[in-house]
């Protein structure tokens, strides 16, 4: 559970992820307005978080679902 909770707090500062879709980046400072692409890749880095918010869920349901029909089992 530590390193779940270790991973999320690194997965979770966009200092970590600010490598999002450089190509796209790179055409847009080209044209020198930086302030359009930071926003892109905020933009991105937004999208890429909730289908991991979402996996991780189903996940973590999965998880509690599993470990209280054990506990059923051996009571």
């Amino acid at each position: 559970m530590r390193k779940l909770l270790v991973l999320l707090i690194v997965f979770s500062f966009p200092a970590f992820a600010k490598a999002q879709c450089a190509m796209c980046r790179a055409v847009i400072e080209s044209s020198g307005d930086t302030a359009a692409a930071e926003g892109l890749n905020n933009g991105i880095t937004y999208l890429m978080a909730f289908p991991y918010l979402l996996v991780g869920a189903i996940i973590y349901m999965i998880y509690r679902n599993t470990q209280k029909k054990s506990e059923d089992i051996e009571v």
